[in-house]
């Protein structure tokens, strides 16, 4: 089991959108990268520094992490700061946050295709995990529990792994 943290705007949408492929094993909604005391939501909103983040756990014999990145990046705008779909601020950010050196080689190598095909510095933030904290439990497959939630990410996309299954 390999685990990635992947803050992509509103994690409602991230979570929902990674929960869909074989190989997830889990996912968690929470707070990344900020200062190191647990934040609750308002404070996020009031710009605690943290980004909303999707701990992502995977096993990497069924799905790699550079599959994990090109979906990711199928589902942001790498170009924007602080900002995803009509949600802004600093806790939107984009960014790739890893707790293996290992895993660093193969986020480099999608982070510079990105960048290519971007033909732009990308403003997803690619680091060290600092600290994560888990969001309230609401927030947990909010998507799930709400199906009419607002998120950035197109509805179409939460079936993008059937779709897959069915061009093969």
């Amino acid at each position: 089991m390999k685990t990635i943290y992947l803050a992509g705007g509103c994690f409602w949408g991230v979570q929902r959108f990674f929960d869909q492929f074989d190989g997830v094993l889990s996912t968690k909604a929470g707070y990344a990268n900020g200062p190191d005391k647990a934040p609750s939501y308002q404070e996020v909103c009031n710009n605690s520094g943290h980004a909303e983040t999707v701990k992502i756990v995977y096993e990497e014999e069924k799905i790699s992490l550079t599959k994990l990145l090109g979906y990711y990046f199928m589902v942001i705008d790498p170009l924007s700061v602080n900002r995803q779909g009509h949600d802004t601020g600093i806790q939107y950010r984009t960014g790739i946050y890893y707790t293996e050196a290992s895993q660093l080689p193969e986020i480099e190598a999608v982070y510079r295709a990105e960048e290519e095909k971007a033909g732009a510095k990308l403003a997803v933030e690619l680091a060290p995990l600092s600290n994560f904290f888990s969001a309230e439990e609401y927030h947990q497959k909010y998507l799930e529990k709400n199906p009419g939630g607002y998120c950035h990410i197109p509805q179409s996309m939460f079936g993008l792994q059937d779709r897959e299954k069915q061009e093969k």
